[in-house]
């Protein structure tokens, strides 16, 4: 009884105060979304509200693949590091058009002629039948 006390109290701050969140290893979304928002409660709630968002948008709506594409270059300029709000806010605007397709110009190139390199304009060494070789 005399126990019972001292074990209660510190059973009810073990569960009062929370426990550090601990960064999810095993979940490359969450690791990801993690490392960009420096492990900030606030942003990482907001990058993956964005990221449900876009997510749903792109599978319901089905936008053309350039505009998947150009957003997704434009949310992952951090090499590896994806900015979900940036791709949400791109991929539903209505104003983006695709770029235009570049131009080639037809050019008719003469057939160049065949060099021959410098070893190959060298005879073929004669083979030493007689005395050593260059050095001695």
């Amino acid at each position: 009884m005399r126990w019972a006390l001292p074990v209660g109290i510190v059973g009810l701050c073990a569960l009062a105060a929370p426990a550090e969140a601990r960064p999810p290893l095993g979940d490359p979304v969450a690791l990801n979304i993690g490392i960009n928002c420096r492990w900030q409660q606030n942003c990482m709630k907001a990058q993956g509200k964005a990221m449900k968002r876009a997510l749903k948008y792109v599978r319901q709506e089905q936008p053309p693949l350039w505009r998947v594409q150009m957003c997704n270059r434009n949310a992952g300029r951090q090499r590896l590091r994806v900015d979900w709000v940036g791709f949400d806010n791109c991929i539903r605007n209505t104003v983006l058009r695709p770029l235009p397709v570049r131009m080639m110009k037809p050019t008719s190139r003469a057939p160049r002629k065949r060099v021959r390199r410098l070893t190959e304009n060298t005879p073929a060494p004669a083979a030493a039948a007689s005395g050593p070789g260059e050095r001695g």
